[in-house]
């Protein structure tokens, strides 16, 4: 286990004097190079990323999709006569990036809705803004009265208005349309009358298990915000709206994914249509990445007895790795669940007010023992630390009752593990469990965290710093479209923790280049038992490449951000390519 935090910065010397430790080979016959032209990668920055302090190698051969070669420039070129020699001119190249968790399906799915993001990801700062785009978007894509109207992204703690929109400012302009705008967290949304009046919420309905109806003041009746599982049914009616549009937008979404160094893309929840969806593609052919998806746990039982449903194994492509599991909600929202309240105040809540848990710790130990008893990997998405409390109660609840190890080696992940603390970490190293950290928050509500939630809970968020003591093989990832989709600043905030104010947000998590990078190559590969064939540059995997401008390494931190995706390449074929980075292509 990794015991020591890796230096931020490594001298170009010491790298390149390690080499030879990590140079390998496969034994190719005679003639086979003749039948698979050979992809000789050389002349920059090769970081093959499995070695524990950084390290660099002069030259990678790829041939038909794999990694042939890793070593020596000079042995490369005497091992391999027919060769096509790819010149990286200086610039980087790594392991394609493993997006550790993100929502492809919602990310291609806002191709269809108002875009109502505040800046810097979009330009709304005010709700009357926000109003303005709905109509706009109404009138330039000619929606019909009666037609559903949906909006992406909005975030009221960015707005000047400083709080939610409601269903009497949807009215007010789109009376004649149903509406529904979700907030950026993902965990809540508002709706105009129409919107509630079809999803049949009214003054009469009650707050379901685990989620919130809002009310306008000194009433019962809605006032069009909906929180956790009161949104599920107008997401569940967005999506099957916008899921007639899912092949129109499939390729696009694709691109925009490659276009950031990503090779292995993540679905983070996906219900039966679009597990089915995303295999016909497979199928035909249409994947230029890969795809993993985790099957929705409201059906567990019935998707582990579906003979369709084959988890970890890719077909064409794509694969159900494992089931989701959602656990609590949202820290800038607050309906994260915490053991000590929030500081501020929370709308429907009069006091010690934690958030809340969307499940029972009754419902969330059937939900372990299930998936343990069936060897079904779990991912749970759990923000606040009462939240992981009941993870590690469920796990151990489960392994007790079918008398498993604590420790089997089941790659159980936490997804955020946002405000984990550090015995709940100690307990993750114990038990085998790993953590998905997300620290596009330090940068995006760093300052809202620390508002709401104190100084002390803030600065631990994400503890990268300190999973890596304790070896833990964390990821990190964007939870797009929660936040945009990009590697390269997900880097730059695991590096930087700077929030939008430029307040450094817990200076002793600040993490290395190298521990960052492992949270999208290596271990990333881990999480979803890939690490045979993915995540480092070594003999036997497969050829999935990215090639960056510069080296996150040597560059000074704060400029991580700037680096650009030269080409991202997968099974040892392009699949993106930058239309002009400083020299031009490779040759």
């Amino acid at each position: 286990m990794l015991k020591k935090i890796i230096p931020a910065i490594v001298s170009l010397g010491l790298i390149a004097g390690c080499s030879s430790n990590v140079e390998n080979t496969v034994n190719v016959e005679p003639n086979a190079a003749k039948v698979t032209k050979a992809h000789l990668y050389y002349n920059g920055d090769i970081i093959p990323m499995n070695t524990i302090k950084p390290s660099m190698v002069e030259a990678v051969v790829e041939q038909g999709g794999k990694i042939v070669y890793v070593g020596n420039l000079a042995k490369a070129k005497d091992q391999f006569a027919d060769i096509e020699h790819v010149d990286l001119k200086g610039k980087t190249l790594l392991p394609g990036f493993i997006d550790p968790h993100s929502h492809f399906g919602m990310v291609s799915n806002t191709m269809g809705q108002v875009d109502l993001n505040s800046p810097p990801v979009g330009s709304i700062s005010n709700i009357e803004q926000m109003l303005a785009a709905l109509v706009a978007y109404k009138n330039d894509n000619n929606i019909a009265d009666g037609e559903w109207i949906y909006g992406w992204g909005y975030d009221e703690s960015q707005l000047t208005d400083k709080r939610h929109p409601t269903k009497i400012d949807l009215d007010k302009v789109l009376p004649n349309n149903p509406v529904y705008i979700q907030h950026t967290s993902g965990h809540m949304g508002v709706a105009n009358s129409l919107a509630l009046a079809k999803m049949q919420v009214s003054a009469e309905t009650e707050n379901p298990e685990g989620g919130m109806i809002g009310r306008l003041p000194n009433s019962s009746e809605p006032n069009g915000l909906v929180q956790e599982t009161a949104m599920y049914p107008f997401v569940g009616y967005m999506l099957q709206v916008l899921n007639s549009k899912q092949a129109e937008f499939f390729d696009q979404t694709q691109d925009f994914y490659a276009e950031k160094g990503i090779t292995t893309a993540q679905d983070g929840m996906t219900d039966r249509e679009a597990i089915r969806f995303f295999q016909s593609q497979a199928d035909q052919g249409k994947l230029k990445i890969d795809l993993v998806s985790l099957a929705g746990f409201s059906e567990l039982e019935s998707n582990l007895k579906d003979p369709e449903l084959k988890f970890k194994d890719y077909k064409n492509g794509f694969k159900v790795q494992g089931t989701k599991i959602i656990a609590d909600g949202s820290p800038q929202g607050k309906t994260a669940y915490f053991s000590e309240p929030y500081l501020t105040n929370v709308e429907g809540c009069a006091s010690d007010c934690k958030g809340l848990p969307s499940l029972s710790q009754e419902a969330l130990n059937d939900l372990f023992k299930t998936a343990y008893a069936a060897d079904n990997q779990l991912f749970i998405h759990a923000n606040g630390d009462a939240s992981i409390d009941m993870i590690i109660k469920a796990h151990e609840y489960a392994a007790k009752a079918l008398q498993q190890p604590l420790d089997k080696d089941r790659r159980t992940i936490v997804v955020h593990s946002q405000f984990v603390r550090p015995d709940q970490l100690q307990t993750f190293e114990k038990y085998n469990i790993e953590p998905s950290f997300f620290t596009n928050h330090a940068y995006f509500w760093g300052d809202v965290h620390v508002e709401n939630l104190g100084n002390k809970r803030a600065e631990f968020l994400s503890p990268l710093v300190s999973a890596d003591k304790l070896g833990l093989k964390y990821t990190n990832h964007s939870d797009a479209t929660v936040t945009p989709i990009d590697p390269i600043f997900t880097l730059w905030t695991a590096v930087n923790r700077v929030s939008r104010s430029g307040k450094v947000i817990g200076s002793g998590q600040k993490a290395s280049p190298y521990q960052a990078l492992k949270s999208i190559t290596s271990h990333a590969a881990y999480q979803l038992f890939e690490e045979d064939r993915k995540g480092t540059l070594e003999v036997g995997k497969v050829a999935d490449f990215v090639v960056l401008d510069n080296n996150p390494l040597t560059v000074k931190p704060m400029q991580i951000r700037d680096i650009k995706v030269v080409t991202t390449i997968k099974n040892g074929k392009p699949i993106y390519q930058a239309k002009s980075v400083n020299d031009g292509q490779m040759q």
